[in-house]
C-alpha cells in the first residue's frame, strides 16, 4: 500500500467519478459516437464502486501516520514529482473530515486539495466546504450511472432506442451487480442515510457554509437517496426482482411513515412503485413481440415459491405502519391473481388465486382508494413519472375491469348507505358507514385531473357510442369506425354511465368531481359533453326538466336560471342600508358544493372543447353567460362568484364569445365604471373586495376577476367598451386593477399567506399582456376628444400606454416592482421554502418582463412623444432604475436586478429576463460608469454578482434549440432558456467592450477597473484570489473538447454561443487596452489559439452560417497573434502557428506519447526527400477556405396572385433595419403587422370569401422576406469569414519574418492559395459578392509570389533554363496567368473597381519576367556578335515568350476589356490598365496589341484626351491643389504614350493621332510656378510635392515623350522635328527661362538634360525649310527662336564645366544634407548628359553648316586661355576673353578646358567602377562595416540597418553596387561621347582659326561702328548659314594678335599629357566598347595644326 499512497489531487471519491458519470451520460443518454468502448472500460475500472455502493474507503493508521507527517517531510502528489510540503492546517481538517464521513486520511485529504482547486467554481466557500459537496457530488456520481445503467437496459415496459451492443453490455453489468446483492444495498442505504443525520454531524463539525452551502449539500443527500430508489425502480419495471430481493422490498416498506399532510416522501414514492411493477402482469394483455419471452422470464409464472412467498407476506394479519399502503400492495396482488387466474399457467397455482376476493376485501377495508389518493397522488415526485402514472392508472382501470362484482358490491353499498343518511336526517347517522366508492370517485376524479405528459388516459373511460361523424376528433379509437372497441373499454365506460343512473344524493358531488376529471382532455371533453347533453335529451318532452338525469346539463342549467330568478329578487337597493345583511333564501352549503363541482366540470369541458364552449353558448334557452352575470350581482358567497368568474373565463377563451362578454359585462357593471346620478356609494367587486374580501382575509373574487380580465385581453381588447355611456376604453378596469388591486396588496392581511403572491401574480399578469401587446403609435400622443352626453371630454389612451406612462415615471406602480423584486431575491437568498414561492417567483418574472418591455418600446414611446409635443413629463426607465431604493436607501434597483443571475440554476426565467434588462441598459455609456461603481461598491454583493453571471455562463444544461417548434417539454424548455440567457450575457459583454473604460465587460471579465486596464495582470481563477470571471468562463465553454480529435463541443452543440466567445476573445485582443493582457494570459496559460484552430474547419451541415462566424472570429484573432508575437520576435510561437496553417506534412499531434518520437523522425527524412508524396494533407488554410461556400442560393422573385409586386417590394423595403451584427434585415413581425392590417382593411363580402388565398399569399411573402434575411446574413456571413481569411493570410505572408517560411515552399504556398482562390471564385455559380475581396487578396499573393520570386533570383539562385524558373514551375506560373485573365474577363463590364486589383496582381505576375539589373561590367566587347545571336535563351525571356503566347491567345475580348478601363471610369483602374498596357506593350514583339489600340481607336481617344487633362492639370499647380488624382492619371498616359512611341510604327502612329499638336494646344507648360514663393507653403509630410516639383511632373514626361519620338521616327524624322520644333516655338518663353535657370537644382538638371536633348535634335536650320511653306515673316520669327536656343545653350556650357560643376554639387549637398549619395550620382549623369548634349548640337550645327572647315561657321571665339577660377555669378563668364564685340561667344578654351575636365573624369569614374565590381564579385568577403555603409543610401530612417537580417543586408549591398556599375558604365560613356565631340568641336574651329582665317588690323576704322558690327555678328555668327553664305566671324574682325594668342594657348593647353591621357582613354574604352572613336585620328590632327610653322 505504501508504494501506493500518492495523493491523487483529483480526488478519488471525487474526480474519476465525475468522470464515470460523464460517460455514462454521454453513452447512454447523449449518444455520443464512440462512446461504447470508453463505457466499457470506465465500467471496468469502477466496478468496485458499484459492488460496494456508497463504502468509503477504510481509514488506517498507515495513512493516519502518513498525512500526519505531511506537513515535515511532505507528500508524493501524482503527476507531480517530488514531493509537497502540506500547510499544517490542511492536516487537521483532513483528519476532521476523514471522522466526519468515516473515510479514509488519504481520501480526506485528496478531498481537501480538490476542494482547494475546485474553490473558484464556488466563490464564498472555504475549502472544507467545498471538500463537502465533492464528497457528496461523488456519490450522486455513482448513484446516477446506476440509475441510467440501469434505465438502458431491455425490458417490458420502456426502451431508450440505444444499440444493440450497449444495451448487451449494461445488461451483463447490471446483472452482475444484481447477482451481487445490490437490491438489499440500495435498501439499506435508502433507510441509512437521512439528511437531517448528515445535517447533524456536518453542524458539530462546522462543515455546513451559508444558505445556499445547505441547500446544495441536502439537495445533493436527496438526490443520492432518490437515484437509489430510482435505480431500483427502473430494474423492476424492465425485469423482476428474485424472490428474496422482492421479500425485502416489501419488508422495507412495511416499515415506511408518511409525512405529516399523510403523503409519501418521493423515494418511498419510488419502492413502492417499484413494487407495484414486482407484481405487475399487465403487460401480459399487450401482445407485444416479445411477449412470450418475457412471461418465461416472470417468476410469478415460473417459480411457484415466489408466488407462495409472496402471497403468504401480504396475508399475513401483522398490520403495516401504514394500513393504507399495506392495503394497495395487497390489492395489486389481488389483481395480478386474478389476471394469472385467466392464464392457461395459472391453473397450476389455483390455491392462491382463490384468495383474490379476500384479498381485494381487505385492501378495500384498509381504505385502499382513500391511501392511492392522499398517500399516492399527493407526493409531489408521482407527477413527475410518466410510468407512476400509468401503473396508477391499470391499477384502477384493472379493478373496475377485472373485478365488476366488487364495483356492483360498492354501488349496492352506497345506495343503502344513502337511504340510511336520507332516513336519518333527524337523527344521528349511523357510524358504520363506508365511503368506499365515494372514495374510488374522487380518486378517479382527482388522478385524471391532471395529465402533465399530455397522455388522456381518461379515454379509456369513454365508448364511441355515436356513429362517428366527427371525423376532427381523432379519438383513440376514431380511425376505425366500426371496429369493435376493446373489452375493458367497454366495461369502463359502462361504469362511467351506470354510476351516473339513478344516482343517490350522496354521490352526486363525488360522481361530477370523477367526471370532471375524466374530461380532462380535448377528445375526453367532447365525450363528457355529449354524454351530459344526451342525459338531459331523453326528457326534453318534461318541461320543469327537473325529473331529467340530475346529471345533465339541462338540469344543471335550469337549476341555475331558478337560483338566478330567486336571488334576483331579493337584489337589495344599493343605497338601503340593511344591504348587508344575507338575504333570508340564500344557498345552503351542500347546494354551494354541488354548484362549484358543477361549475367546475362546466369549465373543464369548456377549456378543452371549443365546440361545447359555442354550443352551449348559444344556447337559446340556457343563455349561461347571461345566467352567470346575473347571479355575480346577487349576494352569493364569494367562493362561488370566484367560480362563476373562472367559468366565464373558460368561456372567453373563444374571440367570438369574448368580444360579446366585454359589452355584457360592461353592461352589468360587474366593476362599476358608470356612478348613477346621486348614488352615494360604490357598488360591485369594488365593494366586495374592500368590504367583504379583506374581512375575511380571502380573496377568490379578486383573483378570479384578474383571470377573467387576463383571459379576455388575450383575447380581443375593445376600443369603444361603454360608450355611450362614459369615456369608452378599458381604462376603469386598469384603474381598478392599478389602484384597489395591485398597489395596496401588500398592506391587505391575507390568511394564507401564499395568497399574497397569488393576487400579485394575477393582476402583474394582466399588465404584462397590455404591455406585450402595446405598439406605441403617433395617434396616442394626440388628445382626442369623445362627446359624452352633449360635452366634450378627453378620451382614453391605450391601456398599455398608460401601463408605459406609469413605468417612465417615479410612480408607485414603478416603485412596488421595484420593491416587489428586491423583496423576490431577498426570498430567494434564504433559499428556503415558504409559501406562495411559486406565485412570488412568477410574479417577478411578470415584474421583469415588464421593465424589459418598458426599456425595449420606451425609444419609440419617447421619440413619439417628442415629435407630438405633447405635455407629458417621462424619463427614461434606465435612468429611474438608478434611483434610490427606499429599502436599502441606496441606488440599487440595478444590483438587485443582476442578483437574479445568481439563482439562476433554480430560476432560470428571472435569470434569462434580468439578463435581458442588463444588456438593454448596457447600451448607455454613461450608466455603465455608475453601475461599474455600483457593482463594485460593496465587495460580497460584486463577489456575488460575478458568481451569478460566471454561474449562467457555466451552465452545463444549457441547449441550443434547433427547431422552432414549441416544445412541450419542460426541460428543453429550461435549457434554451438557460441558452438564451448566456447569449444575453455574451451580446452585453460585446456591447460593453465597445465603450470607454471603465465598463461592465472589463469587470465581468475580471481587468482592472480602478487601474489603467493595460496593467491587468490575468491568472486561472484562484491563483492569487483571483476569482473565476466571465473569461474563465468563456474559455472553459469553448476548451471543452479541443483535446479530442472532434474538437470544440461547442462550435457543434451550441454554434451561436460559441460564435459569441470568439468574438468577445477577438475584442479583447483587438482591443489595445485589453489586448497586451488578453494574449498574454491566452498564450501562456492556455495555448487558445493553437488548440481551437488545429480543429479548423468547422463544418456544421445544419448551421453554415455560424460556423462562418466562429471561423471568421478565430482567424482574425490568430492574424493578430502572429502580427504580435513577430513584433516581439517570440519565434516558436509564431513558428507553431505559421506551421499550423501553412503544412501540407500530415500533423502527429493525436498519437500517444510513446509514439511520437519515431514518426518525427521519418516524417523529416521523407519530408526531405519528397518520398510522401502520397501523404501529403491539405493545407489548414486551403481547407479553411474549401469551407467557404463561393455558391450562394438566391430566392426566387414572388409570384403574386392579389398584392402588386412593386408595392410589396415597397413594404420589404420600409420594414428593413439594420440588426446588432450589422445586416440589413427585413423586421419579419412588423411585416407581419403590415400585411395583415391590410388585409383586415379589406371590405365586402368578396374580400371575406378571399380572406384564406390572401392570408395564404401573406404567409407565402413572410416566408420568401425569411428566406431573403437568411440569403443576406449568409452572404454577410461569407464575406466576413473571406475578409478574415485574407487579413490572415496577409499576416502570414507579410508580419511573419520572412526565414519562417523558406522560399521555395512560399512559392508553392502561394501557388496552391492562388490556384484554390481562382478555382472557386470561376465556378459558374460564384456570387459576386465575394469577388472583391478574392480580387484583394489575389493581388496580395501575386504581389509575394513575385516578390518571392525576385528575392530568391536575388540570392543567385542560378537560372538554368530548363528547370524553369526559381522553385516554382513554369507550368504552375502559366496556370496562374490563365485564371487571372480568365477573372478579368469574367468580371465583364461591371465590377471596374475589382478589376483594378486584378491588373496589379497582372503587372505583379508580368514583373517575375522581367530581367533583373545587370552590373554592366564593360565586358560585353569580348564576345562576337555571333556568339550574341546563338546563345541559349534564357530564363527570363523564355518565360517572357510564353507569358505573352497566353496572353495573345485571349485575343481581342482580353484586348478590349483592358483598353475600355483605360480610357475610361475609375482612376485608379485606369492607371493600372494603363499600366498593363504599357506592360504587355514592351513583351510584344509581334506588335498585335500595338496594331490593335492603334487601329481600334483606343490611342487616338487617349491622345486627344490630354487637352482635356490641361484644365485639370492647370489646378494642380495652384499652392494648395486639390487631389493630384489627374496628375497621376496623366503620368501614366504619358508613360503608355511613350512605350507606344519607342518603335517606329508607334511612334508614326503618334504623330498622325497629332499628338504633337495636342501638345501644342496644352497651356499648363507655360505656367512655370514661382519657386521662392511656395517655399512656405510645403506639406509637412513630404507626401504632397510642392508646385515646382509638380510642374516638373507634368513637364518631363512630356520631354520624354518628344525625345522618343526625336529618336524612334528615323525614316520621317525631319516630319517629327518639325512638329516638335514647333512645340518649343509655341512655348518659347517658357523654355527659354528653364534654359536660362538660376539655380541649377536636381530637377533643373533633369529638364535641362532633357530639353538640351531635344533642342540638340530640333533647333536646327535644315528642319525649318522641312517644315513646309513657311512664309519669310515668320521664317525670321522662328530663325530668332532657334538663334535664342543656341546661344542659352552655348551659355548653359560655361555653367556645368570645372570648378562651376563642383560648386553646383556641394550646393546641393548642403541644401538637403540627408540626400543620399544616389542623389549626387544622378546629378553628375544629369551634368553630363547636358554637356554631351550641347556638344553634340555643336557638331550637328557645324556638319549641317558645311563639310569643309573652311565654309564653316564660327561658335567659340578664337580665344584659348581656360576659364579662371571664379566666385562671382555667371556675369563675367566671358571675364577672360578680350572685350572685343564678339565677347558673347564662348571661348574656344572653354572647349579645351572640358575636354581636359572630361578625361579627368573618365579616369574616376573607370577607378571606380573597377572597384564596385570588384566589390560585387567578393561580397562575400566584405566587412560588416562596409555593408552597412552600403545598404545606408538605400535604407530610410536612422538606425534603419540595425533593423534588417543579414541575407537582407547583403542583398541590399548587392543592389546597391549595381547601381554604382551601372552609374559609372552609363558616365564613362558619356565622358568618352564628350570628349570625342569636344575634340571635333576644336579641330574644326582650329582648322578654320589657323588655316583659313585672315586677321584684320586692330586699328580698323570700322570700331566707331561697333555697335552696327555687333549686331552683323551676333546675326551672323549664330544665324547659321545665311543664303549669301560668308563666315559666321568674318575675317577681318580677327586681328592677327588674336591669333597668336590662340595657338600659342592651345600648345600649352593640349600639350603631350592631355594627348597621352586621350590615348589612353581610347585604349581603355573604345576597344571594349567595340565602337571604334575618333579620339586617335582628331588628337593627330589637331596636334598637326597646332605644330605648323607660323605662316
Amino acid at each position: 500500500m505504501a508504494a501506493q499512497m500518492a495523493v491523487n489531487s483529483g480526488a478519488s471519491l471525487w474526480g474519476p467519478l465525475k468522470e464515470l458519470w460523464e460517460t455514462v451520460d454521454g453513452a447512454v443518454l447523449r449518444r455520443q459516437p464512440e462512446s461504447v468502448h470508453l463505457l466499457d472500460l470506465q465500467l471496468k475500472k469502477h466496478k468496485p464502486h458499484f459492488l460496494s455502493l456508497f463504502k468509503n474507503p477504510p481509514k488506517s493508521a498507515e495513512q493516519r501516520e502518513k498525512v500526519r507527517k505531511a506537513s515535515t517531510e511532505g507528500i508524493a502528489i501524482q503527476g507531480q514529482q517530488g514531493s509537497r510540503l502540506l500547510p499544517e492546517q490542511l492536516l487537521t481538517e483532513a483528519f476532521i473530515l476523514s471522522d466526519l464521513f468515516d473515510v479514509g486520511e488519504l481520501a480526506a485529504l485528496e478531498l481537501l486539495l480538490a476542494g482547494e482547486q475546485q474553490q473558484p467554481h464556488f466563490p464564498g466557500l472555504t475549502r472544507g466546504l467545498v471538500a463537502v459537496l465533492l464528497y457528496w457530488d461523488g456519490k450522486l456520481c455513482v448513484a446516477n450511472s446506476l440509475r441510467t445503467l440501469i434505465q438502458s437496459r431491455h425490458g417490458k415496459t420502456f426502451t431508450l432506442d440505444l444499440s444493440g451492443e450497449l444495451v448487451a453490455l449494461t445488461t451483463r453489468f447490471t446483472d452482475e451487480l444484481m447477482s451481487q446483492g445490490l437490491t438489499k444495498r440500495i435498501l439499506t442505504l435508502v433507510s441509512e442515510i437521512s439528511v437531517t443525520r448528515e445535517f447533524e454531524r456536518l453542524q458539530k463539525e462546522r462543515g455546513l457554509g451559508n444558505e445556499k452551502h445547505r441547500k446544495e449539500v441536502s439537495d445533493l443527500i436527496k438526490e443520492c437517496r432518490q437515484a437509489l430508489a430510482d435505480s431500483l425502480f427502473s430494474w423492476t419495471c424492465q425485469s423482476p426482482l428474485t424472490k428474496d430481493d422482492t421479500l425485502a422490498l416489501i419488508g422495507h416498506l412495511e416499515t415506511v411513515t408518511a409525512q405529516a399532510d399523510g403523503s409519501l416522501d418521493n423515494v418511498n414514492m419510488a419502492l413502492v412503485m417499484a413494487l407495484l411493477y414486482c407484481l405487475d402482469v399487465s403487460f401480459v394483455e399487450q401482445g407485444t413481440e416479445d411477449r412470450e419471452d418475457l412471461l418465461q422470464a416472470l417468476p410469478l409464472l415460473t417459480e411457484r415459491q415466489y408466488v407462495s412467498a409472496v402471497h403468504s407476506r401480504l396475508m399475513d394479519g401483522q398490520p403495516w405502519k401504514l394500513p393504507g399502503l399495506q392495503a394497495v400492495c395487497r390489492l395489486a396482488w389481488a389483481l395480478s391473481l386474478r389476471v394469472l387466474s385467466q392464464l392457461p399457467q395459472g391453473s397450476a397455482l389455483v390455491e392462491f388465486t382463490e384468495a383474490d376476493e379476500a384479498l381485494a376485501d381487505q385492501a378495500l377495508l384498509g381504505d385502499v382508494f382513500l391511501f392511492m389518493k392522499e398517500g399516492m397522488l399527493g407526493c409531489e415526485s408521482f407527477a413527475h413519472e410518466e410510468f407512476y402514472i400509468r401503473r396508477l392508472h391499470s391499477l384502477i382501470t384493472d379493478f373496475l375491469a377485472l373485478m365488476p362484482m366488487k364495483v356492483k358490491q360498492l354501488r349496492n353499498r352506497a345506495d343503502e348507505d344513502a337511504r340510511l343518511v336520507h332516513m336519518s336526517l333527524d337523527s344521528e347517522l349511523p357510524s358504520s358507514l363506508r365511503k368506499d366508492l365515494d372514495h374510488l370517485m374522487i380518486l378517479i376524479g382527482e388522478f385524471y385531473s391532471k395529465d402533465p405528459f399530455g397522455l388522456e388516459l381518461g379515454l379509456e373511460f369513454w365508448c364511441p357510442t355515436e356513429s362517428l361523424q366527427h371525423t376532427s376528433l381523432q379519438g383513440s379509437y376514431l380511425g376505425m369506425a366500426l371496429q369493435r372497441p376493446p373489452h375493458k373499454q367497454v366495461v369502463l365506460s359502462k361504469f362511467v354511465r351506470q354510476m351516473g343512473d339513478l344516482l343517490p344524493s350522496t354521490l352526486y358531488i363525488s360522481y361530477l368531481r370523477m367526471l370532471k376529471g375524466l374530461a380532462n382532455g380535448p377528445q375526453c371533453a367532447h365525450y363528457c359533453f355529449s354524454l351530459l347533453k344526451t342525459n338531459g335529451a331523453t326528457h326534453s318532452d318534461n318541461i320543469q326538466g327537473v325529473s331529467g338525469s340530475p346529471v345533465s346539463w339541462e338540469h344543471f342549467f335550469h337549476s341555475l336560471m331558478l337560483y338566478h330568478e330567486n336571488l334576483r329578487r331579493d337584489l337589495p337597493n344599493p343605497d338601503a342600508a340593511h344591504y348587508r345583511h344575507p338575504p333570508l333564501r340564500g344557498i345552503t352549503q351542500k347546494e354551494l358544493e354541488g354548484l362549484t363541482s358543477f361549475l367546475q366540470l362546466l369549465t373543464t369541458i369548456i377549456t378543452w372543447s371549443e365546440n361545447a364552449r359555442l354550443a352551449l353558448c348559444e344556447h337559446p334557452q340556457w343563455t349561461p353567460v347571461v345566467v352567470m352575470l346575473g347571479l355575480l350581482q346577487c349576494s352569493v358567497p364569494p367562493v362561488l362568484k370566484a367560480e362563476l368568474l373562472r367559468c366565464l373565463a373558460a368561456f372567453g377563451k373563444s374571440p367570438e364569445i369574448a368580444a360579446s362578454l366585454w359589452q355584457s359585462l360592461e353592461y352589468t357593471q360587474i366593476l362599476q365604471t358608470v356612478r348613477a346620478p346621486g348614488q352615494r356609494q360604490a357598488a360591485g367587486i369594488e365593494v366586495e373586495l374592500n368590504e367583504i374580501e379583506s374581512t375575511c382575509e380571502e380573496y377568490p373574487l379578486t383573483r378570479g376577476f384578474c383571470h377573467l380580465i387576463s383571459t379576455l385581453v388575450e383575447s380581443s381588447l375593445p376600443v369603444n367598451l361603454g360608450a355611450g355611456l362614459r369615456v369608452p376604453g378599458f381604462q376603469p378596469y386598469l384603474n381598478f386593477l392599478r389602484d384597489s388591486v395591485f398597489l395596496p396588496f401588500p398592506t391587505r392581511a391575507y390568511r394564507h399567506p401564499a395568497e399574497k403572491w397569488e393576487v400579485a401574480d394575477s393582476v402583474l399578469e394582466v399588465f404584462h399582456k397590455l404591455l406585450r401587446d402595446y405598439e406605441p403609435q403617433p395617434a396616442d400622443f394626440v388628445q382626442e376628444m369623445v362627446e359624452l352626453q352633449g360635452e366634450q371630454v378627453p378620451a382614453h389612451k391605450p391601456p398599455g400606454h398608460s401601463i408605459m406612462f406609469h413605468l417612465l415615471n417615479d410612480s408607485p406602480m414603478l416603485a412596488l416592482c421595484l420593491s416587489l423584486l428586491e423583496e423576490g431575491v431577498r426570498q430567494l437568498d434564504t433559499y428556503a421554502p415558504f409559501p406562495g414561492k411559486k406565485y412570488l417567483e412568477s410574479a417577478v418574472l411578470h415584474c421583469l418582463c415588464l421593465l424589459d418591455l418598458a426599456l425595449q418600446k420606451e425609444v419609440v414611446f419617447m421619440d413619439l412623444l417628442r415629435e407630438s409635443q405633447a405635455s407629458l413629463l417621462v424619463s427614461p426607465l434606465e435612468q429611474l432604475l438608478q434611483g434610490v431604493s427606499p429599502q436599502t436607501r441606496r441606488a440599487d434597483h440595478i444590483v438587485s436586478i443582476a442578483r437574479y443571475l445568481y439563482h439562476s440554476s433554480s430560476n432560470p426565467e428571472a435569470a434569462f429576463q434580468s439578463a435581458k434588462i442588463l444588456r438593454r441598459i448596457a447600451n448607455y455609456p454613461n450608466i455603465q460608469i455608475r453601475l461599474v461603481g455600483d457593482f463594485t461598491h460593496d465587495q460580497a454583493v460584486s463577489d456575488k454578482l460575478m458568481a451569478g453571471f460566471v454561474e449562467c455562463l457555466d451552465n452545463e444544461e444549457a441547449e441550443e434549440a434547433i427547431e422552432k417548434g414549441e416544445d412541450s417539454d419542460q426541460q428543453k424548455k429550461v435549457a434554451k432558456i438557460r441558452h438564451e440567457t448566456q447569449i444575453h450575457i455574451l451580446n452585453l459583454l460585446i456591447t460593453s467592450l465597445e465603450l470607454k473604460a471603465p465598463n461592465l465587460a472589463l469587470y465581468l471579465l475580471g481587468y482592472e477597473v480602478k487601474k489603467p486596464v493595460s496593467s491587468t495582470n490575468l491568472q486561472d481563477p484562484g491563483v492569487l484570489g483571483c476569482p473565476r470571471s466571465c473569461l474563465h468562463a468563456i474559455l472553459s465553454l469553448l476548451q471543452r473538447g479541443t483535446e479530442k480529435r472532434s474538437g470544440p463541443v461547442l462550435t457543434q452543440q451550441a454554434p451561436h454561443l460559441a460564435e459569441l466567445c470568439y468574438q468577445v476573445i477577438y475584442q479583447l485582443c483587438a482591443c489595445p487596452d485589453t489586448s497586451g493582457p488578453t494574449m498574454r494570459y491566452l498564450r501562456t496559460s492556455q495555448d487558445f489559439l493553437f488548440s481551437h484552430l488545429q480543429h479548423l474547419p468547422f463544418i456544421l451541415p445544419g448551421n453554415q452560417i455560424a460556423a462562418l462566424s466562429q471561423m471568421s472570429w478565430l482567424m482574425k484573432t490568430a492574424a493578430i497573434e502572429l502580427r504580435v508575437t513577430s513584433l516581439n520576435r517570440q519565434r516558436s510561437h509564431t513558428q507553431r502557428l505559421v506551421s499550423l496553417l501553412l503544412d501540407d506534412q500530415p500533423h502527429t499531434q493525436h498519437t500517444a506519447d510513446g509514439e511520437s518520437g519515431m514518426e518525427e523522425e521519418t516524417r523529416s527524412v521523407s519530408g526531405f526527400l519528397h518520398f510522401d508524396t502520397v501523404s501529403k494533407v491539405r493545407r489548414k488554410l486551403l481547407s479553411v477556405l474549401d469551407a467557404i461556400d463561393f455558391s450562394q442560393d438566391m430566392p426566387e422573385l414572388l409570384q403574386l396572385d392579389f398584392f402588386e409586386r412593386a408595392q410589396i417590394e415597397q413594404v420589404i423595403s420600409n420594414c428593413e433595419h439594420v440588426n446588432e451584427q450589422g445586416h440589413t434585415v427585413c423586421n419579419v413581425k412588423l411585416l407581419h403587422r403590415v400585411l395583415v392590417a391590410e388585409v383586415n382593411a379589406l371590405q365586402g363580402m368578396a374580400a371575406i370569401g378571399q380572406r384564406p388565398l390572401l392570408m395564404e399569399e401573406v404567409n407565402s411573402i413572410l416566408q420568401q422576406v425569411v428566406e431573403r434575411n437568411r440569403v443576406r446574413r449568409s452572404l454577410s456571413a461569407k464575406r466576413h469569414a473571406l475578409q478574415s481569411w485574407r487579413s490572415l493570410v496577409e499576416t502570414l505572408l507579410t508580419a511573419c519574418p520572412a526565414d519562417l517560411i523558406p522560399a521555395d515552399d512560399r512559392q508553392l504556398i502561394i501557388r496552391d492559395l492562388l490556384l484554390d482562390l481562382h478555382d472557386k471564385v470561376l465556378s459558374d455559380d460564384a456570387a459576386g459578392e465575394l469577388m472583391p475581396i478574392v480580387a484583394g487578396a489575389v493581388f496580395t499573393l501575386t504581389a509575394h509570389l513575385s516578390q518571392s520570386v525576385l528575392s530568391e533570383q536575388q540570392q543567385g539562385a542560378g537560372l538554368e533554363a530548363s528547370s524553369g524558373f526559381a522553385s516554382i514551375a513554369n507550368s504552375a506560373l502559366h496556370l496562374i496567368l490563365r485564371k487571372l485573365l480568365d477573372f478579368i474577363l469574367c468580371t465583364g463590364g461591371g465590377y471596374q473597381r475589382l478589376r483594378a486589383h486584378l491588373y496589379g496582381s497582372l503587372l505583379y505576375y508580368l514583373q517575375i519576367a522581367q530581367k533583373p539589373e545587370e552590373p554592366d561590367t564593360l565586358q560585353t566587347a569580348g564576345k562576337a556578335m555571333w556568339e550574341r545571336l546563338t546563345a541559349p535563351e534564357d530564363g527570363f525571356s523564355k518565360l517572357q515568350r510564353e507569358n505573352l503566347a497566353i496572353i495573345e491567345s485571349y485575343g481581342k475580348a482580353l484586348m478590349e476589356v483592358v483598353c475600355r478601363d483605360a480610357c475610361d471610369g475609375h482612376e485608379i483602374s485606369r492607371m493600372l490598365a494603363l499600366a498593363v498596357l504599357d506592360r504587355i506593350l514592351s513583351i510584344d514583339r509581334q506588335n498585335q496589341w500595338l496594331v490593335y489600340v492603334c487601329n481600334s481607336g483606343y490611342l487616338r481617344s487617349l491622345v486627344e484626351s490630354l487637352r482635356q487633362d490641361d484644365a485639370a492639370l492647370q489646378s494642380l499647380l495652384t499652392p494648395q491643389p486639390p487631389l493630384l488624382k489627374p496628375l497621376y492619371i496623366y503620368e501614366s498616359k504619358m508613360a503608355l504614350l511613350t512605350r507606344v512611341a519607342k518603335t517606329g510604327q508607334g511612334a508614326v502612329e503618334l504623330l498622325r493621332c497629332g499628338l504633337v499638336a495636342q501638345l501644342i494646344e496644352c497651356q499648363v507648360f507655360d505656367m512655370v510656378p514661382d519657386s521662392d514663393v511656395h517655399r512656405v507653403m510645403r506639406d509637412p509630410s513630404g507626401f504632397i510635392p510642392s508646385p515646382m516639383d509638380r510642374y516638373r511632373q507634368i513637364l518631363l514626361p512630356t520631354l520624354r515623350l518628344l525625345q522618343v519620338i526625336l529618336t524612334s521616327t528615323t525614316v520621317n524624322h525631319q516630319q517629327g522635328a518639325a512638329q516638335v520644333l514647333q512645340w518649343l516655338i509655341v512655348h518659347a518663353d517658357t523654355i527659354q527661362s528653364l534654359l536660362r535657370c538660376q539655380e541649377l537644382s536636381m530637377g533643373a538638371l533633369q529638364e535641362l538634360s532633357l530639353l538640351t536633348g531635344i533642342i540638340s535634335k530640333t533647333a536646327l536650320p535644315g528642319v525649318l525649310e522641312m517644315g513646309g511653306e513657311v512664309h519669310s515673316a515668320a521664317l525670321m520669327e522662328f530663325q530668332g527662336h532657334i538663334n535664342r536656343f543656341q546661344r542659352l545653350c552655348l551659355s548653359l556650357l560655361g555653367c556645368l564645366v570645372g570648378s562651376e560643376r563642383e560648386r553646383l554639387l556641394k550646393q546641393a549637398e548642403i541644401a538637403a544634407p540627408g540626400d543620399s549619395a544616389e542623389r549626387r550620382e544622378e546629378m553628375e549623369v544629369a551634368m553630363q548628359q547636358v554637356c554631351a548634349n550641347i556638344m553634340e548640337y555643336c557638331q550637328t550645327l557645324l556638319l549641317q553648316s558645311s563639310t569643309q572647315a573652311q565654309f564653316s561657321i564660327c561658335l567659340f571665339s578664337p580665344s584659348g586661355s581656360e576659364p579662371a577660377g571664379r566666385d562671382g555669378g555667371r556675369s563675367d563668364l566671358s571675364s577672360t576673353l578680350p572685350s572685343m564685340a564678339y565677347s558673347r561667344a564662348p571661348s574656344l578654351g572653354l572647349v579645351l578646358y572640358l575636354l581636359k575636365n572630361s578625361a579627368a573624369d573618365f579616369f574616376r569614374f573607370h577607378q571606380s567602377h573597377r572597384q564596385s565590381l570588384g566589390k560585387l564579385q567578393s561580397l562575400d568577403q566584405l566587412p560588416p562595416e562596409e555593408l552597412k555603409e552600403l545598404c545606408q543610401g538605400l535604407v530610410s530612417g536612422p538606425g534603419g540597418v540595425e533593423k534588417i537580417s543579414s541575407v537582407q543586408r547583403s542583398l541590399l549591398a548587392k543592389r546597391r553596387l549595381v547601381q554604382l556599375i551601372n552609374n559609372r558604365a552609363k558616365l564613362l560613356a558619356l565622358c568618352s561621347y564628350v570628349i570625342e565631340t569636344c575634340l571635333f568641336v576644336l579641330w574644326r574651329h582650329l582648322e578654320y582659326y589657323l588655316l583659313h582665317c585672315t586677321p584684320t588690323d586692330p586699328k580698323d576704322p570700322l570700331l566707331p561702328g561697333a555697335s552696327l558690327y555687333r549686331s552683323r555678328l551676333t546675326d551672323d555668327s549664330f544665324g547659321g548659314l545665311q543664303a549669301s553664305g560668308g563666315r559666321g566671324l568674318n575675317l577681318s574682325r580677327v586681328s592677327q594678335q588674336d591669333l597668336d594668342l590662340l595657338k600659342s594657348d592651345m600648345v600649352a593647353g593640349f600639350g603631350e599629357a592631355l594627348q597621352r591621357k586621350l590615348l589612353e582613354v581610347e585604349g581603355l574604352y573604345s576597344q571594349v566598347r567595340s565602337r571604334y572613336t575618333f579620339i586617335q585620328a582628331l588628337v593627330r590632327r589637331i596636334r598637326g595644326l597646332l605644330r605648323q610653322p607660323k605662316s
